[in-house]
């Protein structure tokens, strides 16, 4: 493995995913190690303004023009993620997975255009290591629930999340760069676990 690697944060709505990526960045802040942080959608100028698009309460885009917005938005980051391959460490929240998870296993949008468009768009690039943070049912409830401000993608049915989470353990099954995070169990546990997962990754 790269000892510059793609790391990315995968998991559906208050699964943590985004709370681990910035604990990441922290420490390697403190420790002085070089990265990159993008978030999908969002990352460059261009995809951040597709996000405000895509994630505005007031959308109401079909699937197919949802997935291609998402695709857009992923194709403005690719130069960015380029630029920096195997020269700094690259966090993302959220990447290929999420579209697979959400757009197939969620909406029903056909898997072979998806994967068609992703390979078109990645090219070479490959990611690394994913961290899978799963969620039962009731916290993620409460954890909505807290937000202050609720976008799109956080109102929809609890059995649409289930959906997506089951699409995401599918891609996780029986793969070796991947670690699946119970954010169930104890946060400061799960943090030490990432960590500790991330120096052996960075060594």
């Amino acid at each position: 493995m790269s000892k510059k690697p793609i790391i990315v944060f995968e998991g559906i709505e208050g699964s943590g995913k985004s709370h681990h990526i910035a604990k990441v960045s922290k420490y390697f802040d403190k420790k002085k190690i070089s990265y990159i942080k993008i978030r999908e959608p969002g990352g460059s100028l261009n995809s951040e303004k597709i996000r405000k698009l895509i994630l505005n309460k007031k959308s109401n885009f079909n699937v197919k023009t949802d997935l291609l917005l998402y695709l857009a938005a992923r194709s403005e980051n690719i130069n960015l993620i380029k630029k920096f391959y195997k020269k700094k460490i690259i966090l993302i929240d959220r990447f290929t997975d999420s579209t697979i998870a959400y757009q197939h296993y969620g909406m029903g949008v056909n898997l072979q255009i998806i994967n068609t468009i992703n390979q078109f768009l990645l090219n070479n690039i490959k990611v690394n290591f994913t961290f899978l943070n799963v969620v039962n049912k009731r916290n993620l409830f409460l954890r909505l629930k807290k937000r202050k401000s609720l976008n799109r993608y956080d109102k929809f049915k609890m059995s649409f999340y289930q959906k997506v989470q089951k699409g995401f353990l599918k891609l996780a099954f029986n793969k070796k760069f991947y670690k699946i995070i119970n954010s169930n169990l104890d946060i400061k546990r799960n943090e030490d676990l990432i960590i500790n997962q991330i120096k052996k990754l960075i060594k």
